[in-house]
């Protein structure tokens, strides 16, 4: 996945990396346990602090999300409807949950020294793996190219706050790392409106991560 950097690190051991405000950085392991990413950026590799990025939120990544959930949303969707979850049996890897129409088939992303590969075709980032499965088969038995969920399992209601987000301006939605905030409205893609400890307000969607559920 795709990240962020919301504020500049200096690292200060042999196996973290720096980073600088605005850096787009490829993460490429999570784990539930610890507070630190494993990401890449320039060539290099190593530890990344999770508060001070954001996962770049797309549409089809549902996050820690279940095998039998992932069936569950994707179930009677149109063929070719897919999501991208962090894997259950292997943390800090990824799975591809598809629609056959009539049931959900499961592909594991597999990962090493920065590339990721389903089949023999290897990528340098999980976008860009995603993208070359929607002109390409992902099924290895029939066509089955990926298309992105429909609005009503995609669209976010609710937001974890990475970071805290204190603005002098009172249109503003003021809130503390770690508040869940009521998403009213997404639809730009520079300021999202919602509703947090009683009040409503714009904020900058990089300072938080959508939950979709």
């Amino acid at each position: 996945m795709e990240a962020l950097a919301l504020f500049s690190f200096t690292a200060s051991e042999a196996d973290e990396i720096s980073f600088q405000k605005g850096d787009i950085i490829k993460v490429t392991e999570m784990e539930d346990d610890s507070c630190w990413f494993t990401a890449e950026i320039r060539g290099k590799r190593g530890y990344v602090p999770e508060n001070y990025i954001s996962l770049l939120p797309y549409p089809w990544f549902a996050g820690r999300v279940s095998r039998l959930e992932a069936e569950k949303r994707l179930r009677w969707q149109d063929t070719g409807v897919f999501l991208v979850r962090e894997s259950e049996s292997a943390p800090g890897e990824f799975s591809v949950s598809v629609s056959y129409g009539d049931r959900v088939e499961h592909f594991r992303v597999l990962e090493g020294g920065g590339q990721y590969c389903i089949w023999e075709e290897t990528f340098c980032s999980l976008n860009r793996l995603v993208d070359f499965y929607r002109t390409h088969s992902i099924a290895a038995e029939k066509v089955i190219c990926l298309r992105d969920p429909p609005s009503s399992l995609n669209k976010p209601r609710l937001a974890h706050a990475l970071c805290d987000y204190t603005p002098p301006h009172t249109a503003h939605l003021h809130f503390l790392r770690g508040d869940i905030i009521d998403l009213l409205d997404c639809s730009s893609s520079l300021t999202w409106r919602g509703r947090c400890r009683g009040r409503v307000g714009i904020f900058p969607p990089e300072f938080v991560q959508p939950l979709y559920h």
